[in-house]
């Protein structure tokens, strides 16, 4: 059971932009109380009375001072009654002010982070899906839904990219990248191409694409034909073409990798058949996901949103853990987790942050010890969320 000894409590009660309901001064005492509450709910999925905190929590207070500050806490928006006999429930508002006082993060358990580190550690970056396996053993070992975007393909470095022609007029390109995504574009293209010409082309390509970003790639190309006439003047600049046209054909479909899904509906909050048909919608809604993430990737550090912040209609009750990995030095994408409002923040929080964290280190080819800590990007304090206008 989670203890107050934890977590520090901030005083100042701030938090993000963009709450449905204005964010209530509370004193030290019922932030304790509303912290014992939430915690217990979180734990249980019932609803808690007045009896359970003054039991687990050591506060010191009689269950009549707890019932009075847990009515108030009610008045203020941060609880409520789902029966007039039944304990208290947080709602919204009162998980946003819960998360808030998580102002530093936990460790990771020493066992999550010897997982993360011996499955990444057998990950070959240009081979192996690394952005799809971290998602796979996020969603593993927190029983939610993982949710990664991927980099622009612009952004990541290449490990190659071949030309297959389709018919007279249009190409596929195949594009394969250094954190082992492939993405497959079709190009329009003059006229036709013969095997041999292709082969040649793909000679010169392959050691100007390993390693270099699609843009980088062309500059080296465009570097080389200055210095080139005749025939190969005349390859390279067909090369040039089909590099400019795979370059201009990027789209987003595919970019947000979505992992652990059907073991989320195991959770008890997912009796009602509803509330599964609400996250199955919201999982094909891809487009609104990855506005959702770049926000977050935008907004740099660990992000919390929380049911009317997420903007996801079809499910109310849900929450999103994220933290941003970097590639070529900036950040190039987000990682994280999506559930129901009711998830241990307190050590979840963390544990993206640092699968977000190896991730970035894997990518840059780093070596993944048993002493990997955080970077900049992603260890410290809680990044407060700043919601949308």
């Amino acid at each position: 059971m989670a203890e107050s000894r934890d977590v520090a409590l901030d005083d100042s009660g701030a938090g993000g932009r963009g709450m449905p309901a204005r964010r209530p001064e509370l004193g030290y005492r019922a932030r304790r109380i509303l912290y014992a509450l939430v915690s217990e709910y979180i734990a249980t999925g019932e609803p808690i009375g007045s009896r359970t905190i003054s039991k687990r929590h050591g506060l010191n207070l009689s269950p009549a001072t707890i019932r009075n500050e847990l009515a108030d806490l009610e008045e203020s928006g941060c609880l409520a009654q789902p029966h007039h006999s039944a304990g208290r429930i947080p709602t919204e508002l009162g998980f946003r002010v819960f998360i808030d006082a998580l102002v530093q993060m936990r460790e990771v358990p020493a066992e999550d982070r010897a997982a993360i580190l011996a499955r990444m550690r057998q990950l070959r970056p240009g081979v192996d899906d690394v952005l799809r396996e971290a998602g796979r053993l996020l969603a593993s070992l927190t029983g939610a839904a993982a949710l990664v975007t991927r980099p622009k393909t612009e952004m990541e470095k290449l490990s190659q990219i071949r030309f297959i022609p389709l018919q007279e007029g249009s190409m596929l390109a195949v594009i394969v990248t250094r954190s082992g995504a492939i993405q497959n574009r079709i190009l329009k293209v003059a006229g036709a191409v013969d095997a041999t010409e292709l082969e040649r082309i793909h000679n010169l390509l392959g050691p100007l694409a390993v390693d270099r970003t699609l843009d980088e790639a062309r500059e080296a190309l465009a570097s080389a034909m200055a210095h080139e006439r005749g025939d190969y003047d005349l390859m390279s600049r067909r090369a040039r073409q089909m590099l400019d046209a795979a370059a201009a054909s990027q789209g987003r479909d595919g970019d947000v990798i979505i992992e652990g899904q059907v073991a989320l509906f195991d959770r008890p909050e997912f009796v009602d058949a509803e509330k599964i048909r609400g996250f199955v919608r919201a999982f094909e809604e891809k487009e609104k996901l990855l506005d959702l993430l770049d926000h977050a990737i935008a907004a740099g550090g660990v992000q919390v949103l929380l049911g009317s912040e997420a903007n996801i209609v079809e499910v109310p009750d849900v929450g999103l853990i994220s933290a941003n990995y970097r590639a070529n030095g900036i950040r190039a994408g987000s990682l994280g987790i999506i559930g129901p409002t009711r998830m241990d923040y307190a050590k979840l929080m963390p544990l993206v942050s640092f699968a977000a964290q190896v991730t970035t280190d894997l990518l840059a080819g780093e070596m993944l010890d048993d002493e990997h800590g955080p970077g900049d990007e992603a260890g410290g304090p809680l990044e407060h969320h700043k919601a949308r206008a």
